[in-house]
């Protein structure tokens, strides 16, 4: 049977004055827990880590796993600019009880191969006994992970998997065929959760099913079944949620309101829901909630 995982790219919730709001984060992560989804990405991208502090990661960490971690796996990212802040970030992660790790390419300055070849070897020296992921997001890291360097980073003890985002199903395909059978590839691709699979990839990393999970269990349904139709209606279904919702944080905390979930806003400088877009949300919320 094709694998066709989605693990929920969980965003945080702040207070109006940017403060974190853990009871806010907890009630978002109650209703991920609710979603039937095989997992949880947790301190991403979607999760804004950029903006959160050690003792702010730490926190949330720590109530990730107490309110997901008997429901579904808890993968927890731990990517920093510096060697340095990542190994911390392992430590810590290890000491709250996470299991599996993921870790974004060192970002703001440039790398080569090697450099990241002894990045990674670094890490996967302090992640004994953690299950970790590389993170490829070139788009925002600046970094690359070629694919003669992930048959290199495949070959670590520790290295499980890769979480690829913004790049083509041909990339996945290309790293399919250097790393073995086991190895893990996930897509940040929302909509891409059949075309994914095709192409070698066990499921999708998905911020927007964070809000809406139910059209992304359908289609997963669908694709078992193999039927052309179904599975042309549930992609439309998807479809739709993703163009509303376009991996945006301020969106996503527009559909928690609308689905009486306290999502708080943003702590970052993203650019505000238009008018029309939060419209759009407020008309498929009832449809796909």
């Amino acid at each position: 049977m094709t694998r066709r995982d989605i693990i929920t790219a969980v965003p945080v919730a702040f207070h109006d004055d940017g403060t974190l709001d853990l009871e806010g984060s907890r009630e978002i992560l109650r209703y991920v827990a609710a979603s039937g989804n095989e997992g949880a990405f947790v301190l991403g991208t979607t999760g804004e880590f950029p903006a959160l502090s050690f003792e702010e990661r730490g926190q949330l960490t720590a109530l990730s796993l107490e309110e997901l971690g008997g429901t579904m796996r808890v993968i927890v990212h731990v990517g920093a600019p510096s060697l340095y802040e990542v190994l911390r970030l392992v430590d810590q992660a290890r000491e709250l009880g996470a299991t599996e790790i993921a870790v974004l390419t060192p970002y703001y300055l440039p790398s080569d191969d090697a450099t990241l070849l002894d990045f990674y070897t670094a890490v996967d020296a302090a992640a004994t006994g953690l299950s970790v992921f590389v993170y490829v997001y070139r788009k925002r890291s600046g970094n690359f992970v070629s694919v003669e360097l992930m048959a290199e980073l495949a070959k670590l003890p520790s290295v499980v998997g890769v979480k690829v985002s913004e790049e083509p199903l041909d990339l996945i395909a290309r790293y399919r065929e250097v790393v073995p059978a086991d190895f893990l590839i996930y897509t940040g691709a929302d909509a891409e959760l059949v075309g994914a699979a095709a192409a070698g990839a066990q499921g999708v990393i998905s911020g927007v099913s964070s809000v809406f999970p139910k059209p992304f269990r359908a289609l997963a349904a669908a694709a078992e079944t193999g039927d052309p139709g179904r599975i042309e209606a549930a992609q439309a279904d998807v479809d739709t949620v993703v163009s509303a919702i376009a991996g945006d944080m301020g969106r996503m905390k527009a559909a928690y309101r609308e689905l009486g979930v306290r999502g708080g806003t943003t702590r970052m400088a993203i650019k505000r829901p238009t008018p029309e877009v939060l419209a759009e949300i407020a008309r498929i919320t009832p449809v796909y909630r």
